[in-house]
């Protein structure tokens, strides 16, 4: 003998947890509602975009000639200045290594690590990116760092 309303049930299950995924992620973006973990995303969200919570544009600071310039994060030459490229100030640190954000220099500055050198981005003081702005961005890493 079936149970129909077993069926009904999962149906139901799944359907609200495909939902909540999506809720989460605009709950989780924080003052970036529309972050995705998508390169283009982080560009238009993150690196280019003052939130809400007063967090500077990371392209205040990270354009050619500013105090952030030998890293520009403005379009067409962030990712390439980002992905498997080194840190000139400190040895052996990758800013994004595709597949390992715990790894990748950028995760660290933004976080304020121990070990990096100099401060904890934005240098500022803050605001900084929320956790949820972090971890979209972890994910965007742990899924290949893409240039989607």
């Amino acid at each position: 003998m079936t149970r129909p309303w077993k069926y009904l049930i999962a149906a139901a299950a799944l359907t609200l947890g495909s939902a909540a995924c999506d809720e989460k992620l605009s709950d989780v973006a924080g003052p970036t509602p529309d972050l995705q973990p998508t390169f283009s995303s982080i560009q238009q969200n993150i690196f280019n975009t003052t939130d809400s919570s007063g967090r500077q544009a990371c392209i205040t600071c990270h354009i050619a000639g500013g105090p952030g310039g030998f890293m520009p994060l403005t379009e067409n030459v962030s990712y390439g200045n980002l992905v498997g490229r080194t840190s000139p100030n400190k040895s052996g640190a990758i800013r994004v290594i595709p597949g390992d954000p715990d790894n990748s220099y950028l995760i660290q500055k933004i976080e304020g690590a121990p070990g990096i050198v100099g401060e904890r981005m934005p240098r500022t003081g803050g605001p900084f990116l929320t956790s949820g702005q972090i971890s979209i961005i972890r994910q965007w890493i742990a899924r290949g760092a893409n240039n989607d």
